[in-house]
Order: structure tokens, then sequence, then C-alpha cells
């Protein structure tokens, strides 16, 4: 497994970075994207490289078209190919229809669907036998159990509907293409011990926040041969908040 590839977008920090280092671990040459900061997406490659992996940083707008659209050409000239793409990036803005704006309904539209749409594409394009689409939706679109997160809901929902479309059009290529949906995850966005937390552990089976390490894992299953037999699903992983 040693020449695969990873992209793994939003890598720099919280679950993108654990999922980095997994997937190093794991044996995986990986590329991260990253917005703003440097500093701590170098952390990552540099990571990787002592693990003896080959790691690059790309500065990427997860909501800019452009960028959306040549990321994968970037990662196959710098590393040769792209095995596993993870699309980890996303927007989570907070308000109802008294505070959302239309920019901020189009900025979350474009960060969180239509930026992942175009980079699966240009993956599934590129992506040989056995490779693997990976999308971090939520549990909140499945569940909604908290006012203000409409839009963002309704964008995670849509990625599972193009997973299982994407999921039937790459079948026969022995690509998978699913969905991880994440609970509450203490990272420095959505700390355990932030103003929503105690909301959000009354509704969950198990009344704790989930660790970035309990993405990671689950998505290392998923970039794994052991995965082969599923695809077009939506998976949770979120102390039971949909159950």
């Amino acid at each position: 497994m040693t020449d695969r590839v990873a992209i793994i977008t939003g890598g720099s920090r919280g679950i993108g970075a654990a999922i980095a280092e997994r997937l190093a671990k794991d044996g995986f040459n990986i590329a991260i994207t990253y917005t703003r900061n440097a500093e701590a997406a170098k952390r990552v490659t540099d990571m990787a490289e002592k693990l003896g992996r080959r790691a690059i940083a790309i500065r990427s707008d997860g909501g800019n078209i452009e960028d959306n659209s040549s990321l994968v050409g970037k990662v196959v000239d710098a590393l040769g190919r792209v095995d596993v793409l993870v699309c980890n990036a996303g927007a989570y803005p907070y308000g109802g229809p008294d505070t959302m704006t239309r920019e901020d309904i189009v900025k979350t539209l474009d960060l969180n669907m239509r930026g992942v749409m175009i980079e699966a594409v240009e993956a599934a394009r590129v992506m040989k036998a056995g490779g693997r689409i990976i999308l971090m939706g939520s549990a909140f679109g499945e569940r909604v159990p908290v006012p203000g997160i409409s839009i963002y809901a309704a964008t995670k929902a849509g990625l599972v509907g193009f997973a299982k479309g994407l999921a039937r059009d790459l079948g026969p290529k022995d690509i998978t293409v699913n969905v991880i949906q994440p609970g509450p995850i203490d990272t420095d966005l959505n700390p355990e011990d932030g103003a929503a937390a105690d909301a959000l552990r009354a509704v969950l089976a198990i009344p704790r926040y989930g660790k970035v390490a309990d993405i990671a894992s689950f998505t290392g299953f998923l970039a794994s041969p052991q995965s082969s037999y599923i695809t077009g699903a939506a998976l949770s992983v979120d102390g039971g908040l949909t159950a």
C-alpha cells in the first residue's frame, strides 16, 4: 500500500488532521488542503514524512470552483495517483431565518455541496478499481435536534443523495462512495465544554462527545480493502444521536 495516495480536504486540523495521521500510519501518501493556516498544515505533512510517507499541503478554498476543479490534478502531478478522497472540509453556519443572509446560504452550499461534488467527480475520473470516495456528512443531516442549523443540515442531507447516486455510477468500476455522519466531536470548533455541549449531550444515547480518533479510525476502515462491499451508505458515528 506504500504507493497509494489519499486526499484529505480540510486536513490541517481537527478531524481532518486526525484522518491524515491515521491514513499515513496505514501506509498512504497524503495530500491535505488548508485555507489559511500553513503552519498547521506543515505540522501534518511533517508528521506523515516522519512516518516515511510522501506528503503535500495545498492551499485551497473549498468554496472556490477553480480550486475544487484543479485539486485532483495537482495531487496527481505531485504524487502520481489518487486512491482515496476524503471530503472533510466544510462550513458550519449557525442561525435561523432572522439572521441567515443570502450570502451565508450560498457560501455554505458552495463549500458543503458544490465543492464536494466537483472534487468527487474529478477524483472518480482518475481512480482505478479499489478507489474510495468518503464524504464527511453529519448526524444533523438525518436528525436536527436543535434550532439554528437548517442550512447546514440541508447540505449534509444532500450529500447522502449524491453519494447514493455516485455509488451506482461507480460500482461497476469497483469504486465505493460512502458518507460518514459524525455526531458531536470534541474539536476546537465544537468543544465538549462549549455553549451548546449540554444540549447536545442531552440527545445522545451515549451522553458524551466523541473524539477525533473515533472518526479517523472509521475513515481508515472505509479506506481499506476490508470495506470493499460497502457503498452508497450513510454511516453514523454519533453516540446514538440518530437512534
